[in-house]
């Protein structure tokens, strides 16, 4: 289906052509003249145009094809007229025309050729829609969100972006962590240079050296030729080394000396061979429990998070929800060649109350799967079975039951906090700083908690400051 802009002198035609178009399903509007056709598409473009050729006036049919041509309209166009001759086709196909009818015509005939017409127009838009995103998608404007907590992330990408400083990105699953590393890069003075990612907990251990850093021929059963590693592809570039929270901690060893040395020895080699490489790592550990619990080694981090973008997790900033919505609506409408009309409002209620434990990228599959499944809007049958999010506020406490003898109320917001403070330090590995985030507050309001509550003073030792 799509929207039909008829162009014809002949109130009749106008009327035949706009009630057998409205049957099949498609948005109709009629001009007596080209230059009512001008001023109409300039106003609203049309996905079709089918005009006649012969018509009064200043412009005619072929006048309405150069007018749309020199202007950059983005429209496909028919051209009907009961004169046809080769002469009349040819300069109408030079024109732009994607057809050429002759009055009179079959309902059947002309309602084939729009259905080829409007099939060709959605497969441009797809391509050209896909070719955008793909040129688009890795730079920072790709990153939608309004929230205030995105923003300060935008300020400091626009900030470092052309630095050499090595970034640690964190974030739970799905926050688009790689998404911004490729921001940084692409917004960068290493733009034109590699971008070479790497998913840390992807490769078995005993291979993981050779991939970073090369090997020579023959240095071990399979080494058929020299190979260079990840470092030197990516020399001049980034290096984006994904879930680096998975790299033994003999490979941390050899990774740190790359980093601090610029140097890289491929497995075999007697020489080391040098590098220009800016390295941003993520991860959706805690590296500082990581590191606590000698997981992972200290000096490596601290040269690695030089500066740390925290991503949060989608259901902190659910402003950004129907923005994401609208995008990935629009992203795979075009990539699938079809006109989804929107979200239902109960659809986008569900949308909107779901918890998304898989963030951004669990809520682009779902859309996906929406507008695939579609016919129209997207309403709630065309959605997976989603849960609301569990939200702890005032609507839990009016939940609460409260006995004929009271309670101690003193006693209950005592225990309550305690229990919530304590699962903060739990879910957070003891680190304090990332409980007090998870809670809301401040790290000295979470410490003044702590010793007012009596507990137990755990946490990193390192974290004594505000």
């Amino acid at each position: 289906m799509g929207s039909i802009l008829v162009v014809d002198d002949e109130q009749s035609m106008r009327e035949f052509l706009a009630i057998c178009l409205k049957r099949e399903g498609h948005d109709v509007a009629t001009a007596s003249s080209a230059d009512q056709a001008v001023a109409a598409i300039e106003a609203c473009p049309a996905d079709l145009i089918i005009t006649d050729l012969k018509m009064p006036g200043k412009l005619d049919g072929i006048g309405l094809l150069g007018v749309i041509r020199d202007r950059g309209i983005d429209t496909e166009v028919i051209v009907m007229t009961a004169y046809a001759t080769p002469e009349t086709a040819i300069a109408a196909m030079k024109q732009g025309a994607y057809d050429y009818l002759t009055k009179p015509f079959k309902v059947d005939e002309i309602n084939a050729v729009i259905g080829r017409a409007l099939e060709k127009r959605a497969l441009v838009q797809a391509n050209l829609a896909l070719r955008e995103e793909v040129e688009g998608r890795h730079k920072l404007a790709a990153l939608l969100s309004k929230s205030p907590q995105m923003q300060k992330i935008f300020n400091l990408i626009g900030k470092i972006h052309s630095t050499r400083t090595n970034v640690l990105i964190s974030g739970e699953s799905g926050t688009g962590k790689e998404l911004v590393a490729r921001a940084l890069h692409s917004e960068g003075n290493r733009a034109s240079k590699p971008f070479v990612a790497v998913n840390c907990g992807a490769i078995p251990d005993e291979l993981m050296e050779s991939e970073l850093f090369g090997h020579l021929k023959g240095s071990f059963t399979g080494a058929i030729a020299d190979t260079d590693g990840l470092f030197q592809q990516a020399d001049g570039g980034t290096l984006f080394l994904d879930e680096i929270g998975e790299l033994s901690l003999a490979l941390q060893v050899k990774l740190l000396r790359a980093i601090q040395e610029r140097m890289v020895k491929p497995v075999g080699a007697a020489q080391e061979t040098a590098v220009d490489v800016r390295v941003i790592a993520a991860t959706n550990r805690e590296l500082e429990a990581e590191v606590g619990r000698e997981a992972f080694r200290r000096d490596l981090y601290y040269r690695l998070n030089v500066i740390e973008i925290r991503l949060p997790p989608l259901r902190h900033r659910r402003e950004d929800i129907p923005m994401l919505i609208e995008h990935f609506v629009r992203l795979y409408s075009a990539e699938q060649g079809k006109r989804t009309r929107g979200i239902s409002k109960d659809a986008m209620q569900i949308l909107q109350s779901h918890d998304y434990p898989g963030n951004v990228r669990e809520l682009e599959n779902i859309i996906e799967r929406a507008v695939t499944l579609s016919e129209g809007a997207i309403d709630v049958e065309s959605l997976p079975e989603l849960r609301p999010a569990p939200r702890i506020g005032t609507s839990d406490a009016k939940r609460l039951p409260l006995p004929e003898d009271g309670i101690d109320l003193d006693r209950v917001v005592h225990d309550y906090e305690r229990a919530l403070i304590e699962r903060a330090l739990d879910q957070s590995g003891s680190v304090r700083k990332r409980a007090a985030h998870l809670l809301g507050i401040t790290f000295r309001s979470l410490r003044y908690r702590i010793s007012k509550l009596g507990m137990a003073q755990s946490g990193d030792p390192d974290e004594d400051g505000d």
